[in-house]
């Protein structure tokens, strides 16, 4: 407990500074809500129903596209590492839509799959995939040849080595990728309900927005701030017992 407190301290600073800021006037309480009333709004959405309700459309959604995106990114990555053909046609197309910003598909997935789940799914999927990829094509490559040598020296096939030595020496790099991944599905999720949802936290932000209910929009701002900080933690604790073998 003693070391949890330090440890987010600043997020305590940074509730202090909000509410600091908002009941001395600095910014206008209408713009910046005081954390309580932030905080009754979201109860009075809790007790309505509708925050429960659009969170799972949005959690499901992201679950989805994280996903699919971890399975195939996964393999896509460790075959790249490990088949010279896979590589030489999947490189290049990684390379060129990595840098490109992943919320410029939300437009087009909207053009191809239509306004329901299927074209927010696709961006997420698509976004998050690319992480995950590159971080298993880079775990992969790094697997000492000392192992790989042992493994077929001992009489193991090709596809026993990948399946027992890359894998297992691919995944510290991977975890790394998914975590990244994790987070750019958050962004993508609410990015996508934003523009084209009529249900799901995305779309309450924009909907209180636009409607000048500033105290719960921030309040569902602040439970996806809580989710994706509650999925980050559970996962590196998730991580730690699956990586527990390294130590």
């Amino acid at each position: 407990m003693t070391g949890v407190l330090p440890r987010y301290a600043p997020l305590l600073l940074l509730a202090i500074a909000w509410e600091a800021v908002s009941r001395l006037g600095i910014v206008s309480p209408a713009a910046l809500p005081p954390l309580d009333t932030v905080a009754r709004a979201w109860v009075d959405l809790a007790v309505s129903g509708d925050l429960w309700a659009n969170s799972v459309a949005s959690i499901s959604r992201g679950a989805a596209g994280l996903g699919l995106a971890i399975i195939c990114g996964s393999a896509v990555g460790v075959l790249m590492a490990w088949y010279l053909p896979v590589r030489v046609v999947v490189n290049p197309i990684v390379q060129f839509f990595y840098p490109m910003p992943k919320s410029a598909l939300i437009p087009v997935m909207v053009l191809w799959l239509g306004f329901g789940d299927a074209s927010k799914v696709a961006v997420i999927f698509v976004g998050c995939m690319l992480p995950v990829t590159l971080s298993a094509f880079n775990g992969a490559r790094g697997t000492e040849q000392v192992l790989i040598w042992s493994a077929r020296s001992l009489g193991a096939s090709r596809a026993r080595v990948l399946w027992e030595v890359v894998l297992p020496s691919a995944l510290p790099e991977l975890s790394s990728g998914i975590r990244t991944a994790l987070a750019f599905a958050f962004v993508l999720l609410v990015a996508s309900e934003l523009i084209v949802a009529r249900q799901g936290l995305g779309y309450m932000i924009g909907f209180l927005g636009d409607g000048g209910v500033y105290d719960a929009m921030f309040a569902v701002v602040m439970t996806v701030a809580g989710l994706g900080f509650a999925a980050d933690r559970g996962y590196l604790m998730l991580m730690r017992r699956v990586l527990a073998w390294r130590e």
